[in-house]
């Protein structure tokens, strides 16, 4: 047999299987990478709000919460969900608790200002609360999913 018609044919033979696995990423390292994508979008999205709470105040939630006949003070609690909860959901540190607090303040976001739209439709046939959906539901999954590797919690951690 000719060694060039051998050489030629094993340049194109394809990869063996135990030589694909060992450069390719693993299912954890990917699942990982989803935790970290969907913590960070989430408390990125969220910690905007809080940005604009503290150059704004909270005035707002608080005449809302005095309207529905709680103390207004309440409103300052705003800042932990909307600017401490966001920061620790971003590390990764307190990770399920931080992305509860979230879950919490978006339950008392609809339970104030969403009730009107909470069946409503966009013209373009959308949940008019899509947005507000999109922080719960992904806070939501933060709770169920924890943080992952990737986070100053690490996968052991209690919160995490």
């Amino acid at each position: 047999m000719n060694t060039q018609a051998v050489a030629a044919n094993a340049a194109r033979a394809p990869i063996a299987p135990s030589q694909a696995s060992s450069s390719s990423v693993s299912p954890a390292t990917l699942d990982d990478a989803g935790k970290l994508l969907l913590r960070v979008a989430i408390g990125v999205l969220v910690l905007l709000h809080g940005i604009f709470k503290i150059s704004a105040g909270v005035g707002f939630v608080s005449a809302m919460l005095v309207k529905a006949g709680l103390p207004g003070g309440l409103a300052y609690l705003v800042y932990v969900g909307e600017i401490v909860a966001p920061l620790l959901m971003i590390a990764g540190f307190w990770t399920r608790a931080a992305a509860g607090v979230v879950v919490i303040n978006m339950l008392a976001a609809f339970g104030l200002v969403h009730m009107a739209d909470l069946f409503a439709l966009t013209k373009q046939g959308g949940w008019a609360l899509e947005l507000q959906g999109l922080y719960l539901f992904g806070a939501l999954a933060v709770v169920l999913l924890g943080a992952g590797r990737f986070s100053l919690g690490g996968l052991r951690g209690r919160w995490n």
